[in-house]
């Protein structure tokens, strides 16, 4: 009895999903058939509500997660920024001094696995829903949206963690007589991290053919985003696959996507969704919906997040690279604000890509672009043994920023040409971190990073501390899930 209500508990928990929507349509009420019952309750009872529920699978994009721990994962974690602020569980982040109780490691888990929930009830459901109004084609490019969307949280998990729960069932109906089945649906082991990419390939292979080549704006799934999220599973997942990297980049590269002109453009705030763009949240701004992670970054009435790091700094002069330094960083003078040990009071650098820090900011977040998947292109080539294609792509990206084209030549030269190009091309994006771990050079570059003085700041990074704690409230409700090795 105990462990049914516990289950019952839990349920009235996961069944509830966002009514703060993407496409502003309101959820309407939801069954969950409890007890002895002999006919499943339909979940969805009109077109409007499996809409809604997409909308809040894809309102989950501006969340905690994706306006700001997903840049303190993705760049404070590496050699492109400090964690600056005051926050300490940031400080863990940023020193590989993690513990299970850090509780942005317990919010991520918590934002990415609610959203995959909402993801799993409309997959789960769609099916059995007979509305003339949900069209075929719409209700085929519904599935591929949702299987986008799961795949992308499962994506930012495995790397995040290991090991995962691959929960993929929605629990409708509940009943003692099925409490040993439900209950390891409900509490489940960690699955290998093999499985876990399967199943996100599988997923965004089930996307490719359902979603459209074009959509109302980037942020809305569309053909191009699904093969460049291929692209980057097929680079990451162990033993990596250079064939498909390249294919499923080359998909992208002939769809509807070219670079701007000029890379500044990029950040100005006047070509949003623009042509470099494959994927990109928008915001409409004001109080309803207004991006408040951009002013986490950047403003002068208090200490801001992601501090820029004198590694990064140098790496852009070293480069004699002005134009994405300026794109990048912005220097400011916080005389009798604050200080820190990084950086002098008048010469303190901001994240200058999010430039609309003000409360209620429309400023978007670009996720995935060209650029990105044309220098992933290049590393793909420099692996299947096409070094003068590889070099050929990182020139056309050095280009447009006014540098030479690379020295490099051999296959080792161009793997640290092109590791650097995508360190320059795109700072802030929150894709360095996850760079050195696929291509396990994590350890080696940060116990080479530098500070102000230009010596190591000698961070303590280990294989063990690649992957994050599992949160210790997840293993206080789950016996099955097993800590990460050195937690």
């Amino acid at each position: 009895m105990k462990n049914l209500i516990t289950i019952l508990s839990m349920l009235l928990i996961v069944s509830m999903f966002s009514c703060k929507d993407f496409l502003d349509i309101e959820p309407s009420s939801q069954s969950i058939a409890v007890g002895n019952t002999d006919a499943d309750s339909i979940y969805f009872k009109s077109a409007s509500e499996v809409e809604a529920a997409l909308a809040g699978a894809y309102s989950d994009f501006k969340n905690e997660y994706w306006q700001l721990d997903y840049f303190v994962n993705g760049d404070a974690q590496s050699d492109d920024a400090y964690a600056g602020g005051d926050n300490p569980d940031n400080f863990q982040i940023d020193q590989f001094q993690l513990v299970a109780t850090n509780r942005n490691v317990s919010r991520d888990w918590a934002y990415l696995y609610s959203t995959i929930g909402k993801c799993n009830t409309i997959l789960n459901n769609i099916g059995s829903l007979d509305d003339p109004a949900l069209t075929g084609a719409r209700r085929e490019q519904i599935i591929g949206e949702a299987s986008f969307i799961r795949a992308f949280m499962y994506f930012q998990l495995v790397q995040l963690w290991g090991d995962v729960p691959l929960q993929l069932t929605e629990i409708t109906s509940i009943s003692a007589e099925t409490l040993d089945e439900i209950y390891p649906l409900i509490f489940p082991a960690r699955s290998p991290q093999a499985e876990v990419y399967a199943q996100i390939i599988a997923d965004l292979e089930a996307a490719q053919s359902r979603v459209p080549v074009t959509a109302v704006h980037k942020g809305f799934v569309a053909k191009g985003a699904v093969e460049a999220a291929l692209a980057k599973v097929h680079a990451t997942v162990v033993p990596h696959d250079w064939a498909k990297v390249s294919q499923y980049c080359d998909a992208v590269i002939a769809g509807p996507y070219s670079l701007l002109a000029s890379y500044d453009q990029l950040w100005s705030n006047a070509n949003e969704n623009s042509a470099e763009s494959i994927f990109e949240i928008n915001y409409d701004g004001g109080t309803a919906d207004g991006n408040w992670g951009v002013n986490i970054f950047r403003g002068l009435d208090w200490k801001k997040f992601n501090l820029p790091s004198n590694d990064l700094a140098a790496a852009f002069d070293a480069e004699g690279d002005a134009v994405r330094k300026a794109a990048s960083i912005t220097f400011l003078d916080v005389s009798g604000k604050w200080s820190d040990e990084h950086w002098p009071q008048t010469q303190y650098p901001f994240i200058n890509k999010w430039r609309k820090n003000q409360e209620g900011s429309d400023q978007n977040y670009i996720f995935i672009r060209l650029a990105d998947i044309l220098l992933l292109k290049a590393e793909a080539l420099n692996e299947l043994g096409d070094q003068a294609g590889a070099a050929a792509i990182v020139n056309q990206i050095r280009g447009r920023v006014g540098l030479a084209p690379t020295s490099a030549s051999s296959q080792a030269d161009l793997r640290l040409a092109i590791e650097k190009e995508r360190r320059l091309e795109l700072a802030f994006e929150g894709h360095r971190w996850f760079d050195l771990k696929r291509t396990g050079r994590a350890i080696e570059v940060m116990s080479k990073a530098i500070d102000h003085t230009g010596n190591p700041i000698g961070y303590l990074l280990t294989n063990e501390r690649l992957f994050w704690p599992i949160p210790q409230a997840e293993l206080d409700k789950n016996t099955k899930l097993v800590q990460n090795a050195g937690y």
